[in-house]
C-alpha cells in the first residue's frame, strides 16, 4: 500500500470546515486513493451495484493519486468542499481526530458489523475508545527470494537470520546477480531500515516515548546495511532506487532477495509469469527477534457530511465479504474481513499464507502527531549512511535528537 509524504501545515485553517458546500440530497461523495489502474474501475462497478440496490442514493467518486492525496484533502477541508467519505493513510488519522473533522462511527457500528473485521487491522483506527475509520486496505511485508538464483548459488532454503542472509547474498553475488535488494529513497525508505532494526530488538519508540534511533540495536542494524552496501551485496546506487525500482529488478531476475508487500506477487504473475520465486519470513536477529511492518489505509466519514446515513450505507456495502474480496484480490492486499480470509483464494495461496503468518509480529506506524516528519528524519539519516556522507553513529545520533525534538513538541 502507498505512503504519501507529509504536508507542512496539514490542518491549517480547518476552522472553515463547518462551512461545507451544500450536498445534493442522497448524494454520497467519496475521495478515493488510487492504488493501481484497477482502483477506478472497481469503484465504478461498486457505484452501479450500490445505486441499483439503493434507489435514491447516488455515488460520486473522485480518484486521486496517493502522492497528492493529503494535499488535496487539506485544501478541500480548509475550503469546506471535502467529500462525505475519504480513503486516508491511517497514520494521518490522529491529526484529523484531534482537529475534530473525523466523524466517530460508533453509533453506526453494531457488534455484528464489528465482528466482520480481523481485529489486528481494525485497531489502528480506534482512538480513545472510538472508531474513526475502517480498514479499506491492509498489508504486511515479507521476504521474496528468487528460486533459480538460489539453486544456481547452491542455497537450499531462504535465510532464517541476517547472518545467513549475508552469506547467501555473497553466494548470489558470486553467480552474477545482486544478493539483496535495498531500497534507498522515497516511500518506506525508513521502513526498509526498520526490518533490520526490529530484528536487533529495537522499537521505533522506546518505552519512555523517546526515539529508538539512539539505541545499540538501531546502530547494529544500520551497520549491517552499510556493510552489505560496502561489500557489494546490494544493487549499486541504493539511494537512487525506490520501492518500485527494487521490485522491478527482482521481476527482471537480477535480485536474489528483497522485502516488500503482497502486491508484488500479483505483479509477478502479470509481468514476469516465468519467474520462479518464494516468499519467506523476514530474517531474525541475534536473539531471534523479528518483525514485519503492518500497514492499513482507512476510509473515514467527515463530521460535516450532510448525508451521513447514506454514506454509512455505502460503507456497510463496501465491507461485505463479496466487495472486500473483489477489491482485495484485485489490488493484491491482505483480507481484513474474517469470512473473506476463509476463502480458498487465501487459504490455498502460499504467498499470502507467508504474510499472514507474520501478522502476530506486525508493527504499525506509531499513532502520534508528527509521525511523517519523524519518518522523513529517519529516511534522511539512512541515505547519509548509505552514501557514506555520515557514519552510522553520527547520523543516528543526529536523527534521534531531531526525532526527540519533534516528539517533545507534541
Amino acid at each position: 500500500m502507498s505512503l504519501a509524504k507529509w504536508t507542512v501545515g496539514l490542518l491549517a485553517g480547518m476552522s472553515m470546515l463547518a462551512f461545507a458546500a451544500p450536498a445534493d440530497a442522497g448524494e454520497v461523495r467519496v475521495t478515493v486513493a488510487e492504488y493501481s489502474a484497477k482502483t477506478g474501475p472497481y469503484f465504478e462497478e461498486v457505484k452501479k451495484e450500490f445505486e441499483a440496490a439503493n434507489p435514491g442514493i447516488t455515488i460520486k467518486y473522485e480518484v486521486v493519486p496517493w502522492d497528492v492525496l493529503l494535499q488535496k484533502l487539506t485544501t478541500d477541508i480548509t475550503a469546506g468542499t471535502n467529500a462525505d467519505l475519504s480513503i486516508i493513510g491511517t497514520r494521518w488519522l490522529i491529526d484529523f481526530v484531534q482537529q475534530d473533522v473525523a466523524e466517530p462511527l460508533d453509533s453506526y457500528i453494531t457488534p455484528e458489523f464489528k465482528d466482520r473485521f480481523i481485529d489486528t487491522f481494525l485497531q489502528p483506527s480506534i482512538m480513545d475508545g472510538h472508531t474513526y475509520g475502517l480498514p479499506i486496505a491492509a498489508s504486511a511485508r515479507a521476504m521474496y527470494y528468487n528460486k533459480e538464483l538460489f539453486e544456481k548459488a547452491g542455497i537450499a532454503k531462504p535465510p532464517a537470520t541476517w547472518t545467513e542472509l549475508q552469506e547467501d547474498a555473497r553466494k548470489i553475488k558470486a553467480v552474477g546477480a545482486f544478493g539483496y535488494g535495498l531500497q534507498g529513497k522515497e516511500i518506506e525508505t525508513d521502513v526498509y531500515y526498520y526490518y533490520a532494526m526490529w530484528s536487533f530488538g529495537t522499537e521505533i519508540l522506546n518505552k519512555d516515548g523517546t526515539s529508538g534511533l539512539g539505541t545499540p540495536g538501531a546502530l547494529e542494524a544500520a551497520k549491517l546495511y552499510k556493510s552489505m552496501i560496502d561489500e557489494g551485496l546490494t544493487e549499486p546506487g541504493v539511494t537512487s532506487n525506490n520501492r518500485e525500482d527494487v521490485q522491478n529488478l527482482f521481476k527482471q531476475g537480477k535480485v536474489g532477495m528483497m522485502i516488500t508487500a503482497p502486491f508484488l506477487s500479483n505483479q509477478i504473475k502479470e509481468e514476469a509469469p516465468k519467474l520462479k520465486y518464494g516468499v519467506a519470513a523476514i530474517p531474525a536477529g541475534p536473539t531471534g527477534a523479528r518483525g514485519t511492518y503492518g500497514v492499513t489505509d482507512s476510509i473515514i466519514m467527515f463530521k460535516n457530511s450532510k448525508n451521513k446515513d447514506e454514506a454509512w450505507k455505502l460503507l456497510d456495502f463496501l465491507f461485505t465479504k463479496e466487495q472486500r474480496a473483489k477489491f482485495t484480490q484485485g489490488e493484491g492486499f491482505l483480507p481484513v474481513n474474517k469470512e473473506e480470509a476463509k476463502m480458498d483464494y487465501y487459504v490455498n495461496n502460499a504467498d499470502l499464507a507467508a504474510f499472514t503468518a507474520l501478522l502476530p509480529n506486525a508493527r504499525f506506524a506509531p499513532v502520534i502527531p508528527g509521525w511523517e516528519e519523524i519518518a522523513q528524519i529517519t529516511s534522511d539519516a539512512m541515505q547519509k549512511i548509505y552514501l557514506g556522507s555520515a557514519t552510522p553513529e553520527a547520523a543516528l545520533k543526529d536523527a534521534a535528537d531531531k526525532a526527540n525534538a519533534v516528539l517533545k513538541k507534541k
